[in-house]
């Protein structure tokens, strides 16, 4: 199934700036950046608009370098939530005070992803650059929790913390995080300077991953990052994972794109090749006109992606092949698979996919398309099927805010904290 290419989400990296200098940053941030070059914030508000413009409830993550070093943070989110967007922000949390919280709070941000590698900070700190960061940034997840405002961790897997996913990711869901995204390298960038797992080595961890999502299934998600060979590991188990929802793992060019500070867009933060220009250029001419974008769209990939059997809900990791081959439609040589080209072509998900434009069949009451336009458009379409068909079958011909408080609380997934990360509640 090729999926209408509509930007659902866009990492948007607002500067190089940065007080850490982290070993695997696809980016180069670091203190000696200047802000001169940035977009201003007129121009992140243009943007903002013009993104929402081809893809309203679009979700943006505001990142960096570190985000929070720019003084007009609040003012852009705000700007964009006004309009409809999901604000997320990327942050390491070193700097995420009570006062800095409590504006973003204010300005509409949904949620923060924060960075942290270990618990040891031996490991991270030197990983981060950054004496003392692993204690900052746990007394920010301690903040953010009194604050109420969801939040999900994020680790990046390396020979030195592989052995140590399940720790954190039980400390994360203690803490209450809402998602363990687990982010493996692509050389480019700093990350370039580090070496890779082997195959073997990926799999290994992505194997973990999934006994960690069943094992954590309605208290937090659990997701690979970078490594969409996870569904075909799904499918081969045969196990009833939330991640076969996806009808590719790797999104960008298709559902997912990324911004410079400068205002260059990407297909994704670890592919840099540049598709367009927003100083040049509206969002829109470069989202349907790009021609990096056209060819991940309209493209196949090569070697033994284009022939393996699951391609279509895998596919390979599109900037892992342009940061080993130069070309984004190589094949991704972190996997440990080696397809034959003579089995049948493993299908997609059945049902409704993430990114799926679901039409409603039902009646829904204004309050009820209200509380649904403020869903990123990632996940309208699933919750739409999931609504429709939990009404259906307690007889209801309307969709109300009470049927959808109804379902929420009978899903599998801790919905009280995916309200206030969708509609901006919390305590």
């Amino acid at each position: 199934m090729r999926l209408e290419a509509r930007p659902h989400v866009v990492a948007w990296n607002l500067t190089r700036r940065c007080n850490l200098a982290c070993a695997h940053c696809y980016i180069s941030a670091g203190s000696w950046h200047a802000a001169d070059g940035e977009l201003s914030t007129d121009e992140c508000r243009r943007v903002a608009d013009e993104i929402l413009e081809v893809q309203p409830g679009a979700m943006l993550i505001l990142s960096g370098g570190e985000p929070l070093l720019r003084d007009d943070l609040e003012a852009i989110a705000r700007h964009a939530t006004e309009r409809g967007a999901t604000v997320v922000v990327g942050t390491n949390g070193t700097r995420l005070t009570d006062d800095r919280i409590e504006s973003l709070r204010a300005a509409g941000v949904r949620g923060v992803a924060l960075s942290i590698d270990s618990l040891d900070p031996r490991y991270h700190d030197r990983f981060r650059h950054g004496a003392g960061s692993l204690e900052e940034t746990l007394a920010a997840v301690e903040r953010l929790e009194r604050r109420g405002l969801p939040f999900l961790v994020q680790t990046t897997v390396t020979h030195g913390n592989r052995d140590e996913i399940e720790t954190l990711a039980e400390w994360a869901a203690e803490r209450g995080a809402m998602a363990f995204n687990c982010y493996f390298v692509v050389a480019t960038g700093r990350g370039a300077g580090l070496r890779p797992l082997l195959p073997a080595e990926n799999e290994a961890v992505l194997r973990r991953l999934i006994a960690l999502e069943l094992r954590f299934r309605g208290r937090m998600l659990v997701r690979s990052k970078c490594q969409p060979q996870i569904m075909r590991l799904v499918h081969q188990a045969g196990v009833d994972s939330s991640l076969a929802r996806y009808a590719t793992r790797c999104p960008c060019g298709v559902q997912y794109c990324r911004i410079t500070p400068e205002g260059k867009v990407t297909p994704c933060p670890y592919l840099p090749v540049v598709a367009g220009d927003l100083r040049r250029q509206t969002f829109g001419e470069v989202w349907r006109e790009g021609r990096v974008f056209v060819a991940l769209r309209e493209g196949s990939p090569g070697g033994k992606c284009g022939r393996c059997e699951y391609r279509a809900v895998c596919g390979g990791c599109r900037a892992r092949a342009y940061a080993d081959h130069g070309d984004p439609l190589a094949a991704d040589d972190a996997c440990a698979y080696e397809p034959d080209g003579e089995r049948a072509l493993v299908a997609a998900h059945d049902g409704p996919t993430y990114g799926e434009f679901v039409p409603a069949s039902l009646e829904w009451s204004p309050e009820a398309e209200a509380r649904m336009a403020r869903i990123p458009s990632f996940v309208r379409g699933v919750v739409t099927s999931r609504a429709e068909a939990f009404a259906a079958r307690l007889g209801h011909a309307t969709i109300t805010p009470e049927i959808l408080d109804e379902m929420r609380a009978a899903m599998p997934i801790d919905f009280s904290k995916a309200r206030a990360f969708f509609e901006g509640g919390g305590s």
